[in-house]
């Protein structure tokens, strides 16, 4: 299989398991599961040829672990990042005391203004890894990385969660508990 290949899988099932399981017709349950057979027929009636052996590969290669399959391995699901309604069944967990979020320098100043927010999907994702937050803030353009103050945010009583693949998950991160780490050049 190309990396190609496994990159286009992945990018449709982030489509269809977190943003919009309607384009294909497929219905997620509560907890955001797609019965694997389900997936299957409707992708390739929508002309998306999956199979089950590319579902394991994507599942097992992607260094995000964004997909996970149930324990009877009927099913699959996104582990985080869902703009549609679904609850993952996480509990609160007590954060390290600093993560990290990586974003663009275009929208340091917004961020410092009002913090970091959920905006469509369910949760702001934080990660332990500085390189990891800023390999996502690449994504967007000129990298910046954000330090948490998350061990003072959880002690004043903010909630944060741990997704299956270790991307810790909170509602609203205030500007108060933000500094730069990195900022690139921001000119």
């Amino acid at each position: 299989m190309t990396s190609q290949h496994l990159t286009a899988a992945s990018k449709f099932l982030s489509l269809v398991l977190r943003h919009k399981p309607s384009t294909i017709g497929l219905e997620l349950d509560a907890a955001g599961w797609a019965r694997i057979d389900e997936l299957l027929a409707r992708a390739a009636s929508a002309g998306h040829a999956l199979s089950r052996a590319l579902l394991e590969e994507v599942v097992e290669t992607s260094d995000k672990k964004r997909f996970a399959f149930s324990e009877d391995g009927l099913r699959i699901r996104a582990n985080q990042g869902h703009s549609v309604d679904v609850e993952l069944g996480l509990s609160p967990v007590a954060p390290p005391a600093r993560l990290y979020h990586g974003t663009a320098s275009r929208f340091l100043e917004a961020i410092l203004a009002e913090g970091l927010s959920k905006r469509q999907r369910h949760h702001v994702h934080l990660s332990e890894s500085s390189e990891t937050a800023t390999a996502v803030g690449g994504r967007y353009g000129q990298p910046v990385l954000l330090l948490v103050d998350s061990g003072r945010m959880s002690a004043e009583g903010y909630l944060f969660f741990r997704s299956d693949n270790n991307v810790w998950l909170t509602d609203h991160v205030p500007p108060v508990y933000l500094s730069v780490v990195k900022a690139g050049s921001l000119g």
